[in-house]
């Protein structure tokens, strides 16, 4: 019994992060939609909520993880160096400039307001007027209201963070949470011997280093699909999947079944988080109907596929129902891959339904001998494809909208400043298998190769091992979908953010078990072959290779991450914030006359300075309102009873209404924008604002 503990502390701990998320979204999307979103009944149903599932999908666990307590120790260590390293190194991305900024203010907002959508409080301005815009970038108007950008997963999680004053200490213990579920998958289904170094590995590169530190949606994505990997992979072990290591049914207790409706949930939640989540679970679902048809033949696990199939329909049907009543604005932006998306799942729904209902005609099919040969080839095939992919074409898109000319324009300029042809309808999306060997190393990418034609070839074969399905199927299906078109501004390390949910892990896992296999070869060959000298053969040589498989592994993302891993970036971005905040009168209406100031700062001054805000429309390319246009809007301020505030980028830009002052002169670092090699550095970063009180 002693030596099972070890093995079942490291299962437990590594599905609790996806319940305690799952349990809190679950909990605070009703209070949210309600406008209750409040400290107190958060906390409350929020903590209650996430003890129910914690308890729910850990209790009885039985022998899940064979594992020392070295080992089990070995990744607790690197989730908790991995959480305080990027606490202490974190970011404060406030400022509006990118996604991390606008979860950050979306979080405050629902941190203080405790509701959606967001008023534009037009009133302080003397009601709606024709030059007043309150939309800004990553918040939409909509209805005389202001709507966020992205779904309210990752906010309602970064928002615990406001409460407790530490905004910037969440992204850091995500991070450490999410090496966790990784190691605990690896461990399950590599051996724990692994999950360690899968754990280091993981936790160095660069793309998670950079999601962990600032507010991104990546890593509460991750935490919920390889905590639902780890679930189902328990739910199947509990019932007995072939080749698994259950008990050859259902058992009486119903925590097969439990953990089944579990691991549907977890993984559907994943939509709560990300759109891109519809497109991640989508093997789910498949995998779901094959269980449902397995059923048919009286095969054990065949009992999860309900279930299964109840707790993805339940999470996405939350996700999606979150989309619609608080982010249609942006469902209507991406609805040029959403729309195609969404027929996909109505395909694949189709299909498993058509799948299982000829269950017992697809059952009399038998693959021709070659076939376990063709698909492990195929695998291979495609890798090399994807690696050969940058000599054989160049992704390019014609900018058709506002935004695209301005990724044009952004694409332009990086090029210029790292001395690359100007082309700015380039993509580099070519490159991406390159990408993920900056951040993880050629050897995880050909060990990941060698696993995933193993694994398919034995699937193919006889249908073993078993677990493996559903985790081949979800890291295969988005590693390729991901790397074919990630759809992302492709500077770095920005573009890397692609590859945190699924790409990193998902290699990072098939890796682990490419080096139990060849170390499973080498046992089998010492077996056989019994000569040479002792420390050249059996566990002495097994040790020593061990020791050299790791280095070959750990090193390479190592080596890359140093360059920006102890440099934190947007330093000073909240005092900053405050500073300007503690300038501004108490019953300030705050106008926006220039651009990129606009930009930055009209949520912001409602959100964290609690003051009403709007942009005054400028004229067809200019960057700063018309000064007649202003003049005339202080007026109305003024006729409110406030004080109206003009606020730009430059002091010339406000002079025109008032003394200016300079409010913000920030000077800190950001992130490299390099297109073509991995980032081994921050860039200056300067901003200024200045104010005029008419």
């Amino acid at each position: 019994m002693e030596l099972d503990r070890p093995g079942r502390v490291l299962a437990a701990l590594s599905v609790v992060p996806a319940l305690a998320v799952a349990g809190w979204l679950l909990a605070g999307l009703p209070l949210l939609m309600l406008g209750w979103f409040a400290p107190l009944p958060a906390g409350l149903l929020g903590l209650a909520a996430a003890a129910l599932l914690c308890w729910a999908g850990t209790r009885r666990p039985g022998k899940l993880v064979q594992a020392t307590s070295r080992q089990v120790a070995g990744v607790v260590a690197v989730a908790v160096a991995s959480g305080v390293f990027n606490v202490v190194m974190h970011a404060e991305q406030v400022i509006v400039r990118r996604d991390p900024a606008t979860y950050a203010q979306y979080a405050a907002w629902i941190a203080g307001h405790g509701s959606l959508p967001i008023p534009t409080q037009a009133a302080a301005f003397g009601g709606a007027d024709p030059a007043l815009v309150f939309k800004s970038v990553g918040f939409y108007q909509v209805d005389g209201a202001v709507v966020p950008q992205f779904m309210p997963g990752p906010p309602m999680l970064f928002a615990v963070g406001d409460w407790l004053g530490v905004p910037f200490a969440v992204p850091g213990v995500l991070g450490g949470l999410a090496v966790l579920a990784v190691g605990g998958v690896v461990a399950r289904l590599a051996g724990a011997r692994w999950a360690g170094p899968a754990s280091a590995v993981f936790a160095v590169s660069m793309p998670v280093i950079y999601t962990s530190r600032s507010t991104f949606s990546e890593i509460p994505s991750l935490i919920l699909l390889f905590g639902g990997l780890a679930l189902a992979h328990d739910a199947l072990a509990r019932v007995g999947a072939p080749g698994g290591t259950g008990h050859g049914g259902l058992r009486p207790d119903g925590s097969g079944w439990g953990r089944g409706l579990l691991a549907g949930l977890v993984f559907g939640l994943a939509v709560l988080v990300r759109v891109d989540g519809l497109r991640d679970v989508l093997p789910v679902l498949a995998f779901a109907g094959l269980l449902i048809a397995m059923r048919r033949f009286a095969r054990p696990q065949g009992a999860l596929g309900l279930p299964l199939l109840a707790g993805l329909v339940v999470g996405a049907g939350a996700g999606m129902l979150a989309a619609y009543l608080l982010a249609r604005p942006y469902l209507s932006y991406l609805s040029g891959s959403v729309n195609p998306l969404l027929l996909i799942c109505a395909a694949v729904l189709l299909l498993t339904l058509a799948g299982t209902a000829a269950a017992p005609l697809l059952a009399r099919i038998r693959l021709p001998e070659w076939a376990p040969t063709a698909g492990a080839a195929l695998v291979v095939l495609l890798m090399v494809g994807l690696y050969v992919r940058p000599w054989l074409q160049t992704v390019t898109r014609i900018p058709t909208t506002l935004d695209d000319r301005r990724t044009e324009l952004m694409i332009e300029q990086t090029q210029q400043v790292n001395g690359l042809p100007i082309d700015g309808t380039r993509l580099y999306f070519e490159n991406s298998l390159h990408w993920v060997i900056w951040y993880v190393g050629l050897p995880v990418v050909v060990l990941a190769t060698v696993a995933a034609a193993v694994l398919v070839g034995r699937l193919l074969r006889d249908g073993r091992p078993f677990e493996w399905l559903l985790p081949l199927a979800v890291v295969g299906w988005t590693t390729v979908t991901t790397l074919v078109r990630p759809e992302i501004t492709p500077d770095h390390p920005w573009a890397a953010r692609r590859l945190v949910p699924i790409v990193i892990p998902g290699l990072i896992l098939l890796a682990s078990y490419g080096l139990a296999w060849l170390g499973e070869q080498t046992r089998l060959r010492d077996l056989a072959v019994r000569r040479g000298p002792a420390w050249l053969s059996g566990p002495g040589l097994r040790r020593w290779g061990t020791a050299l498989a790791v280095l070959v592994v750990l090193v390479p993302p190592a080596v890359t991450s140093i360059g920006t891993a102890f440099d934190p970036v947007e330093r000073g971005e909240a005092a900053a914030v405050a500073a300007m905040c503690a300038k501004l009168p108490p019953n300030a209406s705050v106008l926006i006359v220039e651009r990129v100031t606009s930009d930055r700062f009209t949520q912001l001054m409602r959100g964290m300075c609690d003051r009403p805000a709007a942009e005054v429309v400028r004229e067809k390319g200019s960057d700063v309102a018309p000064e007649s246009q202003v003049r005339r809007l202080i007026e109305r301020v003024r006729a409110t009873g406030r004080v109206p505030v003009v606020l730009a980028a430059e002091a010339g830009q406000v002079s025109p209404y008032g003394p200016a002052s300079q409010v913000m002169a920030l000077v800190s670092r950001q992130d490299e924008r390099s297109l073509v090699d991995a980032p081994n550095g921050t860039w200056s970063l300067r901003i200024n604002a200045w104010m005029a009180l008419p």
